[in-house]
């Protein structure tokens, strides 16, 4: 391809924010940058925003490349005959290549109630929301928080730890993706800060009214603040613009993130379901899905066959409340192991991970490819046969099915 490469960017995250950064590695492209918001959201502080003890918001002068282009507007249709997107603004943009990073939000809350009663978490306007419903209510007043992913735990102790009464319904059991250690590490911690944890397949909730949320095995609790951190889902922008996606809405790619209908649109991040096999919605997925997208589109600039992704990292790191955490060490199929860090030293860890994020993207808008996790060895293997396994178990499930 000959004179300057237009890349559009859809979504300001971890994952957009990190591939805009890089592709300024070159001096022929252009990199516009559309996000809805004009400022950074760094969410895996959001908890603490509903807590008070951060905004959890970065300027994206301090992430985001000077050379890259902001545009604070939502994209509502992607054409990709035309290789243009269209805004809410009502124009439109042309590209060369797409960077497709429009990330997660909350899941659709199906629960009789939980839309008119309940307060998702998963973006800022959500956390933003609640913030002044907790400072409305006296700090007797009973919160359920539901579900015992990361959000939910983290949520649950930083409320606890300022004194409110907090019972946690996990739907299940609590911190699914953590280690048997782990779990009760967690457990301990919740208990000390006195949040109350309703585990086990009873306690899935069936409604939420104003001051009550009401379980399978038909009971009530009170509830005066109910928060929801019940999964996440995509934006819809994807299938909106006519292009293949999982069941989920995530955008199918191939193992180097390029969509299975035009080499020219590259997923990265929540958004992405690369061979329909996604990572996990993390941000530790988020940042190397994001680089290995732009480096996706620099490998086809410069005439060379993309790397395939390789995610060599597997972890997961949560706070309880500011005073301890537990950073949960995994296998390279992102499975939990023994092996976790907890109490103080973990709070300290995850303290250090939350200011290293935008470290890392800010080094990257400095120094273009200069970020290097996505490269560390290992992985493949693995991957590999998980996806053997993966295209294995889909003829036997069609099978089942007919």
């Amino acid at each position: 391809m000959t004179g300057n490469t237009h890349v559009v960017v859809i979504g300001g995250g971890y994952a957009g924010v990190m591939a805009a950064n890089r592709l300024t590695l070159r001096d022929d492209v252009t990199v516009t940058l559309i996000n809805p918001r004009p400022d950074f959201v760094h969410r895996v502080r959001l908890h603490q925003l509903v807590g008070g003890s951060d905004d959890a918001v970065v300027a994206y002068q301090d992430v985001l490349a000077e050379g890259v282009r902001l545009v604070v507007d939502t994209v509502t249709r992607i054409d990709a005959a035309e290789r243009s997107v269209t805004l809410a603004a009502d124009r439109t943009l042309g590209y060369d290549y797409l960077i497709y990073a429009v990330g997660s939000g909350s899941a659709e809350l199906s629960v009789p109630g939980a839309a008119e009663f309940a307060y998702p978490i998963s973006t800022l306007e959500e956390a933003q929301r609640l913030r002044p419903v907790l400072d409305a209510a006296p700090a007797t007043a009973p919160v359920t928080v539901v579900g015992a992913g990361p959000t939910g735990i983290e949520t649950a102790a930083e409320l606890a730890e300022q004194g409110r009464r907090v019972t946690l319904v996990c739907g299940g059991v609590l911190g699914p993706y953590l280690h048997t250690r782990g779990r009760r590490s967690v457990a301990k911690r919740l208990a000390k800060l006195g949040v109350t944890v309703i585990d086990g397949s009873d306690a899935k909730v069936t409604a939420v009214t104003r001051d009550t949320v009401r379980l399978a095995d038909g009971r009530e609790l009170p509830s005066e603040v109910t928060v929801w951190t019940v999964g996440f889902g995509v934006p819809e922008l994807a299938v909106r613009s006519g292009l293949s996606t999982d069941a989920v809405g995530r955008l199918r790619t191939d193992e180097t993130l390029t969509s299975v209908d035009d080499e020219r649109i590259v997923a990265a991040g929540d958004s992405a379901a690369p061979s329909g096999l996604p990572l996990r919605m993390s941000c530790l997925n988020a940042m190397p899905l994001g680089a290995r997208a732009a480096d996706t589109v620099l490998s086809r600039l410069a005439g060379e066959r993309p790397d395939d992704i390789h995610q060599s990292l597997g972890a997961q790191c949560i706070s309880l409340g500011r005073n301890a955490g537990i950073y949960q060490f995994a296998n390279r199929s992102d499975v939990a192991v023994w092996l976790h860090i907890d109490d103080g030293l973990g709070a300290r860890v995850k303290e250090l991970v939350c200011k290293v994020i935008p470290k890392h993207l800010a080094e990257e808008a400095h120094k273009p490819g200069s970020f290097r996790l996505h490269r560390i060895p290992g992985g493949v293997a693995k991957r590999q046969q998980l996806l053997r396994a993966n295209r294995a178990e889909a003829p036997a499930a069609a099978d089942r099915a007919a």
